[in-house]
């Protein structure tokens, strides 16, 4: 935001500060000021008058010049193609420090030459607010200029220096000349007194004008006939106020529009009336064509821009830029005023597609106040009349509302010190609030405020407590220590249960891979118990980029695949990480591995990965964890039967909680991925395991007496589990109430030829040990029968002779 000292002097009474106190003051309260420029620069100058002019006798572009200064006539040589007798001009005299350097009494091809003959460029103006006759030239005054006049630039209304001001996001009502006002005043506690234009605009008989908008992306529009205006020459003070914005002066009616859009903050357009002859606008989106801007450039309208139309045809691109054929021209003799708020989304989009980044654009993306919209209005219509003889108005018409509330509510002065750590007093936060137009009225022990319309930032107590402290001098804040109250450093439950399963895994050999949390629509549907409703972003990177995931497993088997095409032949995976859905968050654990797990090429031994290898993974990880194998239990996998082998695959239950799958990649998927070895995997809920209480891990000291291995073979029923037979041998393995089976191995699982169609033979070792003494023979043959009868019982086991 450009804001210049004289613009500021309008408003309030500055003339005892210089430049350099208002911006560090300003700075201090939090706007900080970037940078200062002098619109031009020079001492030691004057206004002259040039009585005569002479080309140089030894120059061919140089002419002597004979120059009235006011109390003395000076002779310059200049080399400026456009001086001539008559003209009223800037001179730099001998002593004159200009940007350039001082300029001295000199003999210039044996001529005297005692000053210069100024050009705006020399005085450090900014070329690019010049025309190319006073860049390439002197500058030539009015006729009417007073001679001997000694302050030229302020004569020309270039005595001014612009404050650069760097906005935060939250302060986007600063780009309003007003707002600014009101916030350098409350800094450098001045009255200020804005122009007085409320209801400016209420004045017209009714007319035809009509208006309207057919998309949401236009809440509030407004529009107003003036059927007779006088283009001219805007006043000097507009014209200084816009050269100080960086704006070039056209004409007056044009000069309005953006003056009021620097005060108010609000873009206003202004629409030649006879280019509108059915004085009818619409505000539309997916119009699809080319259109010829203000600037005589051709844009393609695209669907998602919103356009201003008039009887269906574009006459300017909303909120950006208005269109060539309705401009305002030297032959205007009535204009058509709009006034709208449109989606600050949509017009940073079409700004940034069209790269069209005009003052109107930026004010809108930034975010306009409320009721900027009427003031702006008001102001315009006030400025019209008295500058354009604006006169033969219709009424303002309206579509929408701004659906505008006041906002109000009380503060704690108590609540306020206690913030921000101080112990200001009543009388100096009251005067505070009064500065910043915040109408404070006590309510008993609270203090009520009324936000200004402009200040859009201020919602709530802590809010306020901020405002006091930067209007008041942050130097205010007491130096206190900061209260650290002590706490053991300790990592939580989640946190050691990451730790726990990282330090196992990477001890049993796997590498810990980190894949993209953002994954493609097939990774969605691969997904292994995947959360409902996956989460798809509104303007994702790339395809590949655009869903929140819910599922681990798909993305390690995108690297297990990456793997396999780079001739990794051994590979074992896991990751840790969240998963998503719109309405739930859960952390997993995902495993994959292919290959052998172990292997000797000297001994020719290889042990391949497999379904038992995970499972065993998995009873591995929880034991660690204090989740003994009566506490996992492994079903049939009835639950994803698409993505695992239906019959190399087991749904994992922790209690009564599914804890997740493990088992055989499916054939079909292990194809979809490019996938041709043997590849298990698992995708376990660790949330569960939170949920769930662990037990101590214990550890006993081995037992120094001998063990006893017997061998049995039953046979059984084919749906009988080998599980239900290991189980009810470990329940009956007791001797003198001391658990003496320490081992149940299953060694063979039989059927075909000499077992019964239907049934099938298990072979297995049982090992007896007890910690405490010799087991004899006749103890173990007692426990022995006890297992054999109760096998004969549970699962109908007959000894296989």
């Amino acid at each position: 935001m450009n804001i210049s000292k004289k613009w500021l002097s309008q408003y309030m009474d500055i003339e005892d500060l210089t430049i350099e106190e208002i911006a560090d003051r300003i700075t201090a309260a939090g706007s900080e000021v970037e940078g200062i420029f002098r619109m031009s620069e020079g001492s030691h100058l004057v206004i002259g008058e040039v009585l005569s002019c002479e080309a140089h006798p030894d120059s061919d572009h140089l002419h002597i010049c004979q120059v009235n200064v006011g109390s003395t006539v000076e002779q310059i040589v200049c080399g400026a193609p456009n001086v001539a007798s008559g003209q009223k001009v800037i001179v730099a005299r001998v002593g004159a420090r200009l940007p350039g350097g001082e300029i001295k009494a000199s003999v210039i091809r044996s001529q005297p030459s005692n000053g210069m003959i100024c050009s705006l460029v020399e005085l450090g103006v900014d070329p690019h607010s010049l025309s190319e006759e006073s860049k390439n030239g002197i500058e030539v005054l009015d006729e009417d200029a007073p001679v001997g006049c000694e302050d030229p630039l302020g004569y020309l209304g270039l005595d001014d220096a612009v404050m650069d001001v760097g906005l935060t996001p939250n302060r986007n009502d600063c780009m309003a000349a007003w707002a600014m006002a009101k916030e350098a005043g409350a800094v450098l506690n001045r009255k200020v007194t804005l122009p007085s234009c409320d209801g400016a605009a209420d004045t017209g008989v009714k007319g035809r004008l009509k208006v309207a908008s057919t998309t949401d992306k236009c809440p509030l529009f407004l529009g107003k006939v003036i059927n007779s205006v006088t283009i001219k020459e805007s006043p000097r003070w507009m014209r200084e106020l816009l050269h100080a914005a960086g704006m070039k002066s056209i004409n007056n009616v044009v000069d309005i529009s953006n003056i009021v859009m620097l005060e108010t903050g609000q873009p206003l357009h202004f629409y030649d009336i006879d280019a509108l002859p059915a004085q009818e606008i619409t505000v539309k989106d997916h119009m699809t064509e080319v259109y010829t801007a203000l600037d005589g450039v051709d844009y393609q309208l695209e669907k998602d821009d919103l356009v201003i139309t008039s009887e269906g045809k574009p006459i300017g691109i909303a909120g950006i830029m208005g269109g060539n054929d309705s401009k305002i021209e030297d032959t205007t003799r009535g204009i058509i005023i709009e006034a709208a708020v449109f989606h600050h989304v949509s017009i940073r989009n079409t700004a940034r597609r069209l790269n069209l980044g005009t003052d109107a654009s930026i004010r809108y993306q930034k975010g306009i106040e409320p009721l900027a919209t009427f003031k702006a209005m008001d102001r315009a219509v006030q400025l019209l009349i008295e500058y354009a003889d604006a006169k033969d108005m219709e009424e303002t018409v309206q579509y929408g509302t701004n659906n505008y509330e006041p906002v109000s509510f009380t503060i704690d002065l108590t609540n306020i010190n206690t913030l921000l750590g101080t112990d200001f007093e009543e009388g100096e936060v009251m005067d505070v609030l009064q500065r910043l137009d915040l109408q404070p009225v006590k309510k008993g022990e609270a203090i009520q405020v009324v936000i200004p319309s402009y200040r859009t930032d201020l919602m709530m107590e802590a809010d306020i407590a901020e405002e006091i402290i930067r209007i008041i001098g942050y130097d205010r804040l007491p130096s206190t220590m900061p209260t650290m109250p002590a706490t053991v450093g300790a990592l939580d439950p989640r946190q050691q249960l990451r730790r726990k399963l990282r330090t196992t895994l990477t001890a049993l050999g796997y590498h810990e891979a980190e894949t993209y949390t953002l994954v493609s629509e097939r990774l969605i549907h691969d997904g292994v118990m995947p959360l409902d409703d996956a989460i798809s972003l509104a303007s994702p990177m790339s395809e590949d980029r655009r869903f929140v995931r819910s599922s681990i497993l798909p993305s390690l088997l995108e690297s297990a695949a990456y793997n396999q095409a780079r001739s990794i032949k051994d590979l074992a995976l896991f990751e840790i990480s969240n998963v998503y859905g719109k309405s739930a968050v859960e952390e997993r654990l995902a495993v994959v591995m292919n290959g052998d797990i172990q292997k000797n090429r000297w001994q020719k031994l290889a042990l391949t990965a497999d379904f038992y290898t995970v499972k065993g993974l998995v009873e591995s990880l929880f034991a660690h964890l204090g989740y003994d194998k009566k506490r996992i239990l492994f079903k049939e996998n009835t639950l994803d039967t698409v993505h695992f082998h239906p019959y190399q695959s087991a749904v994992v239950y922790l209690g009564k909680d599914v804890l997740g799958i493990i088992g055989k990649i499916h054939p079909q998927m292990a194809k979809e991925y490019s996938i041709t070895k043997e590849t298990v995997m698992a995708e376990l809920r660790l949330d569960v395991v939170l949920k769930n209480k662990a037990a101590k891990v214990k550890f006993k000291p081995l037992s120094k007496y001998p063990a006893i291995t017997r061998d049995l073979a039953f046979v059984v029923e084919e749906n009988v589990q080998v599980q239900q037979i290991a189980d009810s041998i470990e329940r009956h393995g007791k001797l003198d109430k001391e658990h003496i089976i320490t081992d149940v191995e299953v060694f063979d699982v039989y059927t075909g030829e000499h077992v019964e169609k239907g049934k099938k033979s298990i072979a297995l070792s049982i090992t007896f040990q007890s910690a405490q003494r010799t087991l004899k023979d006749d103890e173990i043959n007692e426990v022995h029968q006890v297992i054999l009868s109760a096998l004969e019982k549970d699962v109908h086991a007959v000894l296989r002779g």
